[in-house]
Order: C-alpha cells, then structure tokens, then sequence
C-alpha cells in the first residue's frame, strides 16, 4: 500500500488565557499597543451592547435576538483584517466585525426589531446582510468572490459559519466552488462548541472542523478564536493569499459560546452550568485587559472610564433605536420584485386598508 497524501492541520496561538505572549515568531500587531487597546475598547463595547440588547428583549423592546457573548475577539478580528472593499457575508451576531466595518448598534437593534430598514446598514454598501438561513451566506460569499476574480479585481470575500454549519451542504459547495475556480475568499468556521442544543462531539467524529477544507483542496488552519492576535494574524494571512490569486483558505476558531443560542434558547436545559463556568477562564475580553495590564498598558483607571463611556454610546443607540418610527405595512411589499406582480399588489392594497382603519 502506497500513501498517495497525507495532511496536517496546524493550531495558531500566541496569547495564553493568562495573558502571555507564546511562540517563537511574534507578529507585528502583538507589540503595536495603540491597535490592541482600539481593538480592547471595540471588544468591551460590544459586550456592553449585547448585554443591553438582551435585556431589551427579556423586557419586550426587541424581538428574538442572536448573543455574541465570548465571540468579540474572532468576529473583531475577521472585521479588524479584512479591507474596506473586501466584501463580508456574515451569518446572524457578528456584531464586532460590522462596528469594526462602520455598522451602527442602532442598526443591529432596529433589525432585531422587525425592521428590515436595519438592513439597510451604514459601512460598505457592497456587504451582505445578517442570514438567518444556516450556511446559505456562504455561497453568497462564493458568488461575489466569482465575481471579483472575473473582474481581475484585488479583493477576496469572508464568510463565517458555525459549526453546526459548516455540516450543512451550502458550506460544503461554497468550499468545492472556491477550489474549483481558486477564489478569492475566506471561510471561517466559529466553532463555538454548541450548534444550539447539539455538542460538538455529536456533529463530526473528525479531530478538527477545519479539516473539511482539506478535503477541498484548501489551505486549512485552526486558531484559538479567544486570541485576538491569533484571529487577526490568520485572516491577514488568508486574505494575502486571496489577493494574490493563490485562493480560498478555511480557518476554524476555537471559542464558546457562553451565552444562549439566541434569547429563545435555553442552554440550562442541555448544558452543565460547570461547562459554562470553566469556559469562562478562556474568554477573550478578560485575556486581552490581562495582556494589556501586563505590559502596562492598561489599568483600573482607564477600565472604569471604558464601562462608563461604552453605556453611554449604548444607551444612545438604544433611544435612536426606540425613538424609530414605524416603517408602515406597504416596506414588506415593496423590495420583494422590481416590478410588483398583481397578486402581491391586491395583497399590499388589503394590508394598507386595514392599517388605515386600525390607525383610524
């Protein structure tokens, strides 16, 4: 019998849990300390946000929403790597990655809300909106990558899965499509250990998720997703590659999702309160205030003023939010087609008519 291939798949860390540099080559971003307290500060705000939305919702002032809770530093960093004119097809709570991008919070509430004018987010135009549908974004993503190497363009696209998603055949197909015609583009996998109340254990027998990629043919790395300069450092990376013609590459971040699934979830019921509790000491927000306070970049001082200054930013986008006026019946009809069919037309009618009388 003769071995005709074989592979390896390679771990990417360099901040511990206690806020230590590891590793024999350390890149640049670890020491530019004006970027990690920015990219801290991002972390620390989007915390904030999450915990406010939620609340919002157990209050009745926000429909069903997605937490990002122990996310920040893998959705920070795929947002923080990529170009403004890369092209980003997130899945439902890459919350960080879009502020990075120029999204406002009050926009992310405004969706979660029911209003589809949420949508319509500040950023680059030519980013994809939050998709519900598992995996679908994927393609999306392979799609625009097309797109961009047809053009002979120097842009790749990134898209994010979980890893219950990344079971689905849309992910799959988006990885054969970026093999087969070398795209430029980046597939994250967020395995964030919990595809809602399934365990990662019962998804795959294999040893990682990234290896999904190799059976493509695609450069395939796995990082530790709590490590800010591991996310960002394999992004970069992947997109370098991308933008020189070299192809797709697949990262798997390894991170936990120490929230529930969404708030219509409840992970106490399929979850051992010691998981969640244990998990807690790798979070990412808690590694990078350690990082930094070890260099002496940091201090109590300066967290205090965080806390108060990311309430502030959040509570005004939640009264921009609240203090939004009702989009009216008809914005479900009117974005379906370019040119509105009859039967949605008596459809959008019937619906204006029992507005007026309900408003009359």
């Amino acid at each position: 019998m003769t071995t005709v291939a074989s592979f390896n798949i390679d771990y990417l860390q360099y901040l511990t849990p206690n806020g230590e540099l590891v590793g024999d080559k350390k890149p640049r971003i670890a020491t530019d300390f004006d970027q990690l307290k920015s990219i801290y500060e991002l972390m620390v705000l989007t915390r904030t946000f999450d915990s406010k939305a939620v609340a919002l919702q157990r209050t009745g002032k926000l429909g069903t929403y997605a937490s990002c809770l122990g996310h920040e530093a893998v959705h920070i960093g795929i947002g923080s790597a990529m170009a403004e004119e890369d092209v980003f097809a997130p899945m439902y709570r890459e919350y960080g990655a879009q502020f990075y991008r120029g999204v406002k919070m009050s926009e992310v509430l405004n969706y979660w809300g029911g209003d589809e004018r949420g949508s319509h987010f500040s950023g680059p135009q030519h980013d994809f909106p939050w998709c519900v549908p598992i995996a679908t974004q994927c393609t999306h993503a392979a799609g625009a990558a097309l797109a961009m190497k047809l053009r002979g363009e120097k842009r790749a696209a990134v898209s994010v899965v979980g890893d219950g998603g990344s079971s689905k055949g849309d992910f799959l197909e988006a990885i054969n499509a970026a093999s087969a015609f070398t795209l430029p583009m980046v597939l994250m996998i967020v395995n964030n250990q919990w595809a809602i109340s399934v365990p990662r254990k019962k998804q795959s027998s294999g040893r990682t998720l990234a290896q999904k990629g190799l059976a493509g043919g695609l450069p395939s790395i796995q990082v530790d997703g709590n490590d800010y300069i591991a996310v960002y450092t394999a992004v970069k990376d992947a997109l370098k590659r991308a933008y020189e013609g070299k192809g797709a590459t697949v990262i798997e971040a390894i991170t936990y999702r120490l929230s529930d699934h969404t708030t219509a979830d409840d992970a106490s019921r399929y979850r051992p309160d010691d998981e969640v509790e244990n998990a807690r000491q790798f979070e990412p927000i808690k590694r990078m205030r350690k990082y930094l306070m070890n260099n002496r970049q940091w201090n109590e001082q300066l967290e205090n003023q965080l806390l108060e200054t990311c309430k502030k930013e959040v509570n005004e986008a939640v009264d921009e939010y609240l203090s939004t006026g009702n989009p009216g019946v008809a914005s479900m009809f009117d974005y379906m087609f370019a040119e509105m069919p009859h039967t949605l037309a008596a459809q959008k009618q019937y619906a204006l008519d029992l507005e007026e009388k309900s408003n009359g």
